[in-house]
């Protein structure tokens, strides 16, 4: 039995050294903690830094000690300074290099430096019961701001479309950790099978096209500064593309002017270049094709040209790139504006023909009118002005309507046979005592006799009744 207790109190001493060690570690991290705001702090060359740090205790201390320690890539940590209380003591090499004031733990680099540039090491030490020790990194990294890049590029002249390329470089005379990137017309240029782009500042384009050219520019950058380069505008040459032509007359169906006879018409072609082409004009027949003219314009005469129908052609010639395009037109000779066709006596004027159109509308409304004035011009004439108001109130009785007159109309005035004479006589008996008529009688004056005759045919059967 004693043995076997023995046993389990040795095989569990290694444990319970563990927990214990565990606890005195456990104590001591929560007894001393250092903070710092990032791990990696950047700074200027030749502005100060401050590498700040933060340590808290909670332990009763009697004494408090600060180590700083600085280390390159690949060199030993060199010793910087250190403190103790408030009495700081610093390595000789760096003495007027850092400055630290206990009890802060902050260390202040008055200018920096590209050598500062490294680890910096700072160790708390804080004397209670027991020694309690703290350690934090930090790294520093300096930076140099960029200046103003400028570019070169090759060639330095010219380069021609699908045949050449061109080289451009950036370069800057400060900077540190310099990023570059490539501009066109101020915005970054997307990938493209034609471009190759290096870290050291170079692009290439190969081949050139049209669609490269514009406004190229550089800009650098670092985690500090950035700047952009002047822009470059190299020169490709490329073309002809687009050939049209045009022209300041005429009127234009597809490829086909048609032209005014007599009228002169000036052809322009143009076309998209670099340099500007050279333009020939070139008259086609069924058999064969002539030159008439160089440059981008061309003039003819219609009048000149004895035919109706003519075939023309325009070519461009670009002679650094050595391509040529062509273009064909018809130009038909005919008449085409009305307008132009009266004034050369072709036809009446347009005013003239407007102008006879207005008078004979006028001598018809006018012709009308005159009719009508001497219509009613007849009926007045022809009704008595004697005869009393009363006889045409008797009329209404025989006629049946409210007023005599509404029974005229448009008659057709003639003069009766002379066999009818006595007949007419006779109707007109009653009026013959006061005066004469004459034998011949229009037919309006007999409408206007019946009634009266109807009046004293009634009268006698009244009088007979009586």
């Amino acid at each position: 039995m004693g043995q076997d207790a023995s046993m389990e109190l040795l095989n569990g001493t290694p444990y319970l050294l563990n927990i214990t060690l565990y606890a005195l570690l456990l104590g001591t991290c929560c007894a001393l903690k250092i903070r710092i705001p990032s791990p990696t702090i950047h700074g200027i060359e030749g502005r100060p830094l401050i590498l700040p740090v933060h340590y808290d205790s909670y332990v009763p201390a009697s004494g408090i000690q600060i180590i700083w320690v600085f280390e390159r890539p690949q060199t030993p940590a060199m010793f910087l300074l250190s403190s103790v209380n408030k009495s700081v003591v610093s390595d000789l090499e760096f003495q007027h290099k850092f400055t630290l004031q206990p009890p802060n733990a902050s260390l202040l680099i008055p200018s920096l430096h590209l050598r500062d540039e490294g680890t910096y090491t700072v160790k708390v030490n804080i004397r209670s019961n027991t020694t309690i020790s703290y350690t934090q990194k930090i790294d520093v990294i300096v930076h140099v701001p960029v200046s103003k890049p400028t570019i070169s590029i090759k060639p330095p002249h010219e380069a021609v479309e699908y045949i050449g390329n061109i080289t451009f470089h950036c370069s800057v005379e400060k900077g540190t950790r310099v990023t570059y990137m490539w501009l066109r017309d101020g915005k970054p240029l997307e990938s493209s099978p034609s471009y190759n782009f290096s870290q050291n500042g170079t692009f290439l384009i190969d081949p050139v096209m049209k669609t490269d050219i514009g406004n190229y520019s550089c800009l650098v950058k670092n985690y500090v500064s950035q700047m952009e380069s002047d822009v470059i505008t190299p020169t490709i040459y490329y073309g002809p593309y687009e050939l049209t032509v045009s022209s300041d007359k005429g009127l234009k169906v597809g490829e086909v002017f048609t032209v005014d006879i007599g009228e002169s018409i000036q052809f322009d072609c143009s076309a998209d270049s670099n340099p500007p082409n050279t333009f020939s004009w070139i008259q086609r027949t069924e058999n064969s094709t002539e030159i008439i003219n160089y440059g981008p314009y061309f003039k003819i005469a219609s009048y000149k040209v004895g035919q109706k129908t003519v075939d023309y052609m325009c070519r461009a010639y670009n002679h650094i790139t050595g391509k040529l395009d062509e273009t064909q037109f018809t130009v038909i000779y005919a008449s085409t504006d009305p307008q132009k066709l009266m004034q050369n006596g072709n036809t009446y004027p347009l005013a003239a023909i407007t102008g006879i159109s207005l008078f004979i509308i006028l001598s018809i409304c006018l012709l009308f009118v005159w009719k009508k004035y001497q219509f009613f011009r007849a009926i007045r004439w022809k009704i008595p002005n004697n005869r009393p108001s009363q006889e045409y109130r008797r009329t209404q009785i025989f006629s049946g309507h409210e007023d005599a007159i509404n029974d005229f109309g448009i008659y057709e005035f003639v003069t009766l046979p002379e066999p009818y004479t006595p007949h007419r006589v006779a109707s007109s008996s009653v009026s013959n005592a006061s005066h004469a008529q004459d034998t011949s009688c229009t037919v309006y004056e007999v409408i206007q006799q019946v009634p009266e005759q109807q009046q004293q045919q009634q009268q006698q059967h009244t009088d007979r009744d009586e």
